[in-house]
């Protein structure tokens, strides 16, 4: 299959390994921002065939695994209203919040539906003009745009009884806050190239490599795509420079998707969000600008904002800015697993505790 099979071929996998062996001259510790990269990581073991100077961490871009517990309890208030029919991914029916998930919430009667884009709810709301449809919209800048799109269709259409429940948050701000921390040792960046899809990386990113003196290398997700963005990575390490370069040429231009981009800038207003187990990060995040804020779900129900601790043994807020690794969890593989999740990486499709079950890790071995 074009652009799959010729990304996961065994002699280029090799021809990168070599390389990257041959120009690490010195310890270099990268984090790959995207989880669906983390997954592949894992899945086709990567980090055991880099030099053992080269440290690859785990970071945030699981948008499953950042969505608050605030939010995720919000959401299960509001699907569990007998007016409304609560549409989600399924990604997010398992995800834990401060009592249950939306399963539970299902089970006790309330009505939710998984679907697969948001104008899936749009249509339930014009099928059930009776029915408050709220759609969860959770994601990064690339689901963003389509989420968008769903509000622009249902204000045209005057559905009144279709909303959003939004948690969208944006990759730049994270890195700013993960470079920012004081116990940042990353220093290198493999960016997540389906945001750079349709965000580009010449607005914000080189920006970021400046002021940090990190590289910044827009990264794919197959075998070869991270071993070419670990390479590209690396040599600027070690050369001495932090620039920002596109590995996934063939996904992402640098401006990225102007007409995504306009949608975007017409529906949301960039604000504050709360990360879970991260905190707020300022600017970060996506929420309705007042010309659509009619279709803002918080506004509607109007819930009432109620701050959650994280589980005391939990340790995903660490997993997800590189401080830690999964296996370095006391709970991994016991008292947390993706049947009865303490947080959400151990049970999202994108999350690192989830990669690290899945192919096997022993915790001994996920924390090296």
């Amino acid at each position: 299959m074009k652009f799959l099979s010729e990304y996961r071929d065994p002699q280029r996998v090799e021809s990168l390994v070599r390389r990257i062996h041959e120009v690490t001259t010195r310890p270099w510790t990268l984090m790959e921002v995207c989880g669906g990269q983390t997954h592949s990581i894992v899945r086709y073991g990567l980090d055991r065939m880099l030099p053992a100077q080269i440290e690859l961490v785990h970071g945030p871009g699981c948008p499953v695994c950042v969505t608050p517990l605030e939010m995720l309890d919000a959401a299960h208030r509001i699907a569990a209203r007998p007016e409304v029919i609560f549409a989600t991914f399924g990604d997010m029916l398992r995800v834990p919040g401060s009592e249950t998930d939306l399963y539970g919430v299902k089970a006790r009667g309330g009505d939710v539906r998984i679907v697969y884009s948001p104008t899936d709810a749009v249509e339930l709301a014009r099928k059930h003009p009776d029915r408050q449809v709220v759609f969860f919209a959770v994601g990064f800048e690339t689901t963003a745009p389509a989420n968008a799109m769903a509000v622009k269709v249902a204000h045209d259409a005057g559905l009144g009884n279709f909303s959003l429940l939004v948690s969208h948050v944006l990759v730049p701000p994270a890195i700013e806050a993960v470079c920012s921390a004081p116990h940042n040792r990353v220093q290198g960046f493999l960016a997540a190239g389906h945001v750079c899809t349709v965000m580009g990386y010449v607005e914000e990113y080189p920006g970021l490599a400046t002021r940090f003196g990190v590289p910044i290398v827009v990264t794919g997700f197959e075998p070869v795509d991270v071993l070419h963005g670990v390479l590209l990575c690396v040599q600027q390490l070690e050369s001495g420079r932090c620039e920002v370069e596109n590995q996934y040429s063939r996904m992402v231009r640098p401006a990225g998707n102007p007409v995504a981009i306009a949608t975007l800038r017409e529906v949301f207003d960039v604000v504050d969000r709360a990360w879970r187990g991260i905190g707020v990060i300022p600017g970060s995040g996506f929420a309705l600008c007042a010309e659509f804020a009619a279709y803002d779900a918080l506004r509607r129900f109007e819930v009432a904002h109620r701050p959650v601790a994280e589980p005391a043994e939990c340790i995903a807020g660490l997993v997800l800015q590189g401080v830690k690794k999964p296996g370095e969890c006391p709970a991994f593989g016991t008292r947390c697993t993706p049947e009865k999740p303490l947080g959400a990486p151990m049970v999202s499709s994108e999350g690192a505790c989830a990669a690290y079950h899945a192919y096997r890790r022993e915790p001994a071995e996920a924390g090296s």
